[in-house]
């Protein structure tokens, strides 16, 4: 299981230019059944998303062709969880 953290850069003032093409890039995670969350980071400081089904380089390909990514308009961390424990609604992410 995945954390992806997209902080704004200095170019954010850019990404009106790419939000369609980047709304397209997290709706395919979705149908793709990767992404299981994706939201903001408050106040303005960017997104997160949570991700599974998925190996950490795959992950790693997928978020460099997002167009955020790809023209700097957020910088992207990814955090791997190694889940331990959890309520019973997210037992699949045990696998």
């Amino acid at each position: 299981m995945f954390t992806v953290l997209l902080r704004f850069s200095d170019h954010r003032s850019r990404a009106g230019q790419f939000i369609d093409d980047h709304n397209a890039w997290i709706r395919r995670g979705f149908e793709d059944g990767v992404f299981l969350l994706a939201g903001s980071i408050r106040p303005g400081l960017g997104g997160a998303i949570v991700a599974h089904n998925t190996s950490l380089p795959h992950l790693k390909r997928r978020v460099d062709e997002d167009p955020f990514v790809a023209e700097d308009v957020v910088k992207a961390e990814i955090l791997e969880i190694a889940p331990a424990r959890t309520d019973k609604r997210l037992e699949f992410l045990l696998g």
